[in-house]
């Protein structure tokens, strides 16, 4: 697995789980990786210490900056946080999910009149957004990349309105171990969110029982992935 053509350096606004497990599949496949979190560059020297060179760490308008694509994994109550300016026109990943336990109530999502996504797409203007990497659990996405070709590759869902940044994405995905299915634009998104059948347990070897640890991930072919995307119900995120 290797990296694409033109993109050398991904930007990551938000470390956490996700953000974590992206840099380390990019660095793998040979990008630089800028991490950013909203606790200030010094708290990821240990990240940056296990990714090693092509890893450094720095504010989120930093990261934004220095990425030719820019992951955007932040809870998404902070999503009016994330630096407008050096976004513009650049490829945007969100991988972010609605939780109103987390996030509080969004009256636009409750009611199926905007997406995840698309909140982030008005908040940004020209940057391009892709929704990606939201419905697998971070272990998960760590542990099922394969090479091209591999009888037992999984796959990601994306959405997007601008089909030259999902290409550019897909081509990411590619690079770091994964096939890409295309769910639309990001209107349709919601078919891959939280308690859509595309979601999390479609990844999961066996159905996770309480209490116990997560069970492992198991490869999803692009089929399978497809499947429940047209499987979804409609929106219903109350």
């Amino acid at each position: 697995m290797s990296k694409q053509r033109g993109v050398e350096t991904i930007g990551l606004i938000g470390s956490g789980n996700i953000g974590s497990a992206v840099a380390r599949l990019a660095v793998a496949a040979g990008y630089n990786v800028v991490l950013s979190n909203s606790r200030g560059p010094e708290t990821l020297s240990a990240l940056v210490g296990e990714l090693g060179p092509r890893a450094r760490a720095a504010t989120p308008a930093e990261a934004a900056a220095a990425g030719d694509v820019v992951v955007v994994t932040v809870p998404l109550r902070a999503y009016r946080s994330v630096p407008v300016a050096p976004l513009a026109g650049k490829v945007v990943i969100d991988t972010n999910n609605y939780y109103p336990d987390r996030d509080g109530r969004i009256p636009e999502l409750d009611s199926g009149t905007a997406t995840v996504s698309g909140l982030l797409q008005q908040h940004l203007g020209t940057a391009k957004v892709v929704k990606a990497f939201n419905n697998i659990f971070y272990k998960h996405l760590e542990s099922l990349p394969r090479q091209r070709g591999a009888a037992d590759r999984s796959a990601l869902p994306i959405a997007g309105d601008d089909a030259a940044a999902k290409a550019v994405v897909t081509a990411f995905l590619d690079a770091i171990g994964y096939d890409a299915v295309d769910a639309g634009g990001l209107a349709e998104s919601w078919r891959f969110e939280r308690d859509m059948p595309a979601y999390g347990i479609i990844y999961f070897s066996k159905m996770p029982v309480p209490g116990e640890a997560w069970p492992d991930g198991a490869p999803t072919a692009a089929s399978k992935v497809a499947s429940a995307l047209a499987a979804a119900p409609a929106k219903a995120l109350g």
